[in-house]
């Protein structure tokens, strides 16, 4: 596992989460260690603004399955990037096709490159995990009330994400 591009490692699913917003783009990916089940990872994809999780295993004959949407047949891949080219196409059971890996690699350059200040996102969203929860919430308003801010919202994330 630790040969392959998108794995993070340990970092937990608040930080797969922040990583991936941090990128922005529907399709982005990455590969961690599971936090609730010892000996599993995973797969985590962002798309609508949220991210979606699905847990991978090595079973008895080392072969790799993703645990995906119900009534989905489950299918196993010898190698781990096997399983992630599968699920590229579209149709294979997650959320949406794998299209941007978030590579750890890529990740450790831009945080040691200089990275922005921890301030550099608006006061309005101090942190990726707080711009989901207010897109969620915005969700719930009458469409008329929420589009003046969505449209501000919008600006601002460009520019923190950028």
């Amino acid at each position: 596992m630790e040969n392959l591009p998108v794995y993070h490692g340990p970092i937990g699913k608040e930080e797969g989460e922040r990583r991936l917003a941090q990128d922005g783009r529907d399709g982005c990916y990455l590969v961690r260690n599971s936090d609730s089940v010892p000996g599993f990872y995973c797969l985590c994809v962002l798309c609508g603004g949220f991210v979606y999780t699905y847990r991978l295993h090595k079973d008895d004959a080392g072969s790799w399955a993703a645990e995906t949407t119900p009534g989905v047949q489950k299918r196993y891949f010898r190698q781990i990037r096997n399983l992630i080219a599968a699920f590229q196409k579209p149709g294979q059971g997650i959320a949406m096709p794998l299209l941007y890996p978030v590579t750890a690699q890529r990740r450790a350059q831009t945080h040691t490159e200089g990275q922005m200040p921890s301030n550099s996102l608006s006061p309005a969203h101090s942190s990726p995990k707080a711009y989901l929860q207010q897109q969620q919430q915005q969700q719930q308003q009458p469409p008329h009330a929420a589009q003046g801010q969505k449209n501000r919202q919008k600006k601002e994330v460009r520019h923190a994400f950028c």
